[in-house]
């Protein structure tokens, strides 16, 4: 017998072996399953702090990766912006540059137009006064008829035709000192090279520079002549002593062909057989001149105008040239500028790419903590003590309602 005391009340009692050994077992019984209490206990802890580590490794590397990510997706946006910027900047100047260059062609046709404007004005009043120059031409025509038919029935026919070159004279000089004050008019008496015209009429300008030069040559004849002659007869030799002379205009006044409705009807032109050569009958003789000076006249307002034109031309071929240039720099900006853009583009798509398998790690870290948590909550006191025997002989010696909590 074995005398043990009370750990309470401190008194002694006898327990035997069998009691001893019972309480012993007892003991050892209730150390073991707080022992194991505090194992379990332990690995929860363990568990939970696994977890929780994890999670805030897992949490700072996917908060350092996003923070990484928008600060590249920051740089990617600011890139992107700077690119449009320099499109909208490029594409502003382009605008301000076409806008102006575009006003100062409006303004320019604007002047154009203005000078139409002053050309028809111009040609206008070069037709109404053609138009009156007619009428006094119809008009002067009744009165040439009649002195024609009296000169038929008065003259002979080298006093008609004396008669016609006097009467051209006679209608030129009544008008030489108000309308042809710088002009030349004057009997051609230079027979050197074999023939000559009846009168030659130039005019130049206060410079010296021959304005219109004109040969004449007058014929007629009358009724009581054998032979008639036509007109065409002497169309040849005119326009001979038009070159010999020098002259620009060949004119032929006559009263040949006196029933013949072609001449009859006013100023003939026969360039088609000889270069600026007109037939007309005398009562056109001063109309004549009249029209072909202001025909050179016109001319050489029309050349300067020509000039002026020419030279309005080449500022605007420069003009289109510049816009040419023009369009050549905006193309190679805007292949830059879009060159940059799609290079902004290609780097965002990989920052996407990159985001992706960083969402994709993240599902598998995410998957591999299930599976974790999922042995975890598995975990029982069968599977810690398996291919353990002392351990599984400890939890075989529990009560039923015991064992139920481990399980």
């Amino acid at each position: 017998m074995n005398d043990i005391i009370c750990p309470n009340c401190k008194k002694a009692f006898k327990v035997d072996e069998a009691g001893f050994a019972d309480i012993l077992k007892q003991v050892r019984d209730h150390r073991f399953e707080e022992e194991l209490i505090e194992r379990l206990n332990i690995v929860e802890k363990e568990k939970e702090s696994a977890v929780k580590l994890a999670e805030a490794n897992i949490k700072n590397a996917l908060q350092a990766d996003l923070a990484k990510k928008e600060t590249e997706l920051a740089e990617m946006k600011s890139r992107i912006n700077n690119a449009e910027l320099e499109k909208k900047l490029s594409i502003t100047e382009a605008v301000n540059k076409i806008e102006k260059e575009r006003d100062e062609l409006v303004g320019e046709l604007k002047s154009k137009d203005t000078e139409k404007q002053l050309l028809e004005t111009a040609l206008k009043e070069k037709y109404a006064t053609e138009l009156k120059t007619k009428n006094d031409i119809i008009k002067m025509k009744d009165e040439e008829i009649a002195l024609r038919k009296d000169l038929k029935v008065k003259l002979s026919t080298k006093m008609v035709g004396e008669t016609l070159e006097q009467h051209c004279e006679t209608e030129f000089n009544k008008l030489r000192a108000a309308g042809f004050q710088n002009a030349y008019f004057e009997k051609d008496n230079d027979a050197t090279t074999g023939s000559k015209g009846d009168y030659i009429y130039r005019e130049s300008d206060e410079a010296g520079n021959e304005i219109i030069s004109v040969m004449f040559e007058m014929k007629n004849e009358g009724d009581e002549t054998a032979t008639k002659k036509k007109n065409e007869d002497f169309l040849r030799e005119l326009d001979k002593d038009r070159a010999e002379k020098k002259c620009e205009y060949a004119v032929l006044v006559t009263l040949l062909e006196a029933e013949n409705e072609l001449y009859n009807a006013g100023i003939v032109d026969v360039s088609h057989k000889y270069p600026k050569m007109y037939v007309v009958r005398p009562q056109f003789f001063i109309p004549m001149i009249t029209l072909l000076r202001n025909a050179s006249m016109n001319s050489l307002k029309y050349k300067a105008e020509l000039s002026l034109v020419r030279n309005q031309n080449i500022d605007i071929t420069n003009f289109e040239d510049n816009v040419n240039k023009f369009k050549e720099g905006f193309a190679k900006n805007y292949d830059l500028a879009s060159r940059k853009f799609k290079t902004a583009i290609e780097e965002i798509d990989k920052t996407i790419d990159r985001l992706q398998k960083t969402k994709d790690a993240l599902l598998s870290s995410e998957n591999s903590l299930r599976l974790a948590n999922n042995k975890t909550e598995d975990l029982t006191i069968k599977r810690l003590t398996r291919g353990n025997p002392t351990m599984t002989a400890k939890f075989a010696e529990l009560p039923d309602t015991d064992k139920t909590i481990y399980r």
